[in-house]
């Protein structure tokens, strides 16, 4: 294995830059658990304006994020709807239903994205006998889907829909970066003109080592501190991790297309050497091959580290610290692993048999 591995896993592997490092090393910090952090209260009011949100919240990690909203949003007994395939099923450990006692319904949607008319099929009034639909979930990008975008007019006929029937909306923003960095939509479309609560991460695409931001109406702040204190997420000198995402806002935002093309890079060049990829939106490429997980071996083996979320799926995550060279080392290794995965699973050349009932030439 080479000394240097090629990290394609998540762009949660990036490290602090130098100058990220200056800047958490220098944050002025209080006690956030009191409301006193000054570069806590900085970063969520820069992103509370960024996305037209009145209140904002900073929590250790996109998933204590998610769930706070939900639990915003939906008492026990309740019930959400989203994609069969969301990241708050899919890996977030049952927290809707073991901390928040929330029924999950789901829909499947093409490559993760739930159309007005699906959600519309599948969306509950409720009465005295059945659950009703209290908030839908959407996630922008998909991660599973392979970091796929939801267009703006979707996301805003979605919004006319459930406003109807009184359903909330939460947008899992994870890599709601990379959205903006693909369609060039304002930070601001994507935020209080679409959802009730927007959780978006600092250390995908961004590169900082922590951290979400949970948005949401100003009524909602008060319960939202309390449930961050109770799931543990309550943190004291916060402004530390706080400064990186106000660093990586500052730095990183516009170099999050860069990203992308690297994504392109990898997908034109393991194509053109035989493998089967799926176009990319964004920073996420798939690559479809038999026994996925072999080939992972084998790629780690060189050097270069890939996931596989399926047994017959690659996935590979372009980010900051991962440049061209990095991606043509990985389209090499990659290759080669799945070309020898072939060849071994294909078994040794059969030779032709000898004729019967009479003597081969070479007896």
């Amino acid at each position: 294995m080479t000394t240097h591995p090629v990290d394609l896993r998540s762009d949660t592997v990036t490290r602090p830059t130098p100058g990220m490092r200056r800047a958490m090393a220098t944050a002025e910090v209080g006690d956030d658990l009191f409301g006193e952090d000054p570069t806590v209260r900085a970063l969520e009011d820069r992103l509370a304006d960024l996305f037209g949100f009145p209140g904002a919240l900073f929590v250790p990690s996109g998933v204590m994020a998610n769930q706070i909203a939900l639990r915003l949003l939906a008492a026990p007994g309740q019930e959400i709807v989203c994609d069969a395939e969301a990241h708050i099923l899919a890996h977030e450990e049952g927290s809707p239903a073991r901390y928040g006692g929330i029924q999950t319904r789901t829909v499947s949607g093409e490559r993760g994205l739930l159309s007005p008319e699906a959600v519309r099929r599948i969306l509950r009034p409720g009465n005295a006998y059945t659950v009703g639909t209290r908030a839908l979930a959407l996630e922008q990008t998909h991660t599973r889907a392979g970091g796929t975008v939801y267009p703006l007019e979707t996301l805003r006929a979605l919004r006319r829909l459930t406003a109807r029937s009184g359903t909330a909306v939460h947008i899992d923003g994870a890599r709601i970066w990379n959205a903006h960095a693909a369609t060039r939509t304002p930070l601001s479309a994507y935020g209080a003109p679409v959802a009730d609560t927007l959780a978006v991460c600092l250390s995908k695409g961004l590169g900082a080592p922590a951290g979400s931001v949970l948005l949401m109406a100003g009524e909602h702040l008060a319960r939202a501190r309390s449930l961050r204190h109770g799931l543990g997420g309550g943190m004291r000198q916060a402004g530390i991790l706080a400064a990186a995402g106000l660093h990586a806002l500052d730095h990183h935002l516009e170099r999050v297309a860069e990203d992308h093309d690297h994504a392109r890079l990898l997908a034109e060049g393991l194509r053109e050497a035989g493998c089967s990829v799926r176009d990319p939106e964004t920073n996420i490429v798939l690559v479809d091959t038999p026994g996925a997980e072999d080939v992972v071996r084998r790629a780690a083996w060189e050097g270069v580290l890939v996931t596989a979320p399926g047994p017959d799926v690659l996935r590979l995550v372009t980010h900051l610290d991962v440049g061209r060279r990095a991606c043509r080392r990985a389209v090499e290794v990659l290759a080669a692993a799945v070309r020898a995965d072939r060849r071994e699973k294909s078994g040794p050349a059969q030779t032709e048999p000898a004729p019967q009932g009479k003597e081969s030439e070479a007896a």
